[in-house]
């Protein structure tokens, strides 16, 4: 896959069908719109029916032929999960590429999922483990690629065992790295547990590094009223174009770790500036919290435990 300084160019991607998570916003609309180009038949399952319309009016817009298929999905919901997961195994096309990179961050408020999860983990790790596990026979009928979406945040993320819901103690940040921290445990477990089974999915993570995205920006859904300051500032420093990343550039390393032949299962890939909050991707040394395979391993029992879904 050809590389230029600030970009990467996607190979033909006709034939393969592709799902992101949050493809209806920032970086997840990002990577959709650059699947889409590239030839591949795009899933876009969604929370917010407008939302999802918008987003592949804005696709199409770039690229005419683009091939979207919406579907509802909010991954706070275990029974949506399994529904999405029904639907698409009963239609029984192969999946080539997996993307989740759907994900919600810091309400200020301890709010709880469907299943009475905590917000965070029940959406950026527990959603997503479970959609994955539904769709595993559709995954190794296209002997897919999984790239899970982590957090430069999770480089200071720790496991809560004894309070992993934040039912003691809520902080929305130290919920937040613990649930991206997870997301990338298990991308990694699941290219272990892939290999050792032989079940012919391959699976690495990605982090975007940091961009003014609407993570941190005025979100009603989850008790936000205001932009926070965070998000002013990274807003300021892109503008400038200064340490961090666009919302293009942040794309790239989801983007690579996807598609690109180079990209290895197990690994980790990122923005390249000191620092990792930008520039152009490439592969990075996993962060010492993504290295304890025994965290992930109990994170997986864990997770099938919670969710009920276990990848057989």
């Amino acid at each position: 896959m050809a590389r230029t300084e600030h970009d990467i160019v996607l190979p033909d991607l006709s034939g393969n069908r592709a799902l992101v998570t949050g493809a209806s916003d920032g970086v997840g609309l990002q990577i959709a719109t650059r699947l889409a180009g590239a030839g591949a038949e795009v899933l876009m399952p969604v929370r917010n029916p407008r939302k999802g319309e918008a987003a592949a009016a804005r696709i199409r817009a770039q690229h005419p032929a683009a091939r979207l298929v919406r579907h509802e999905l909010d991954l706070a919901s275990l029974a949506l999960v399994a529904a999405l997961g029904e639907k698409l195994t009963a239609e029984g096309a192969p999946i080539h590429l997996l993307v989740n990179n759907a994900g919600v961050m810091t309400p200020p408020e301890r709010q709880v999922t469907a299943d009475g999860f905590e917000l965070q983990l029940g959406t950026n790790h527990l959603g997503h483990f479970a959609l994955t596990g539904r769709l595993l026979p559709l995954l190794r009928a296209g002997r897919a690629r999984v790239t899970s979406q982590t957090s430069i945040a999770a480089r200071r993320g720790t496991i809560r065992w004894d309070d992993l819901n934040g039912e003691r103690r809520y902080d929305g940040m130290r919920s937040y790295r613990q649930s991206k921290l997870a997301c990338g445990l298990f991308g990694l477990e699941l290219a272990r547990r892939s290999g050792a089974a032989g079940w012919g999915v391959t699976s690495n993570v990605s982090h975007p590094g940091v961009a003014p995205t609407s993570l941190l920006a005025a979100r009603p859904e989850v008790g936000r009223a205001a932009d926070t300051r965070d998000v002013r500032v990274i807003r300021w420093l892109c503008a400038r174009g200064l340490v961090v990343g666009t919302v293009e550039s942040a794309a790239l390393p989801a983007l690579l770790a996807a598609v690109s032949s180079e990209a290895r299962d197990g690994g980790f890939y990122g923005p390249g500036r000191p620092g990792r909050l930008g520039g152009p991707p490439g592969p990075q040394r996993p962060w010492a919290p993504l290295r304890r395979t025994g965290d992930a391993s109990r994170l997986w029992a864990l997770s099938e435990e919670l969710t009920g879904v276990a990848f057989t």
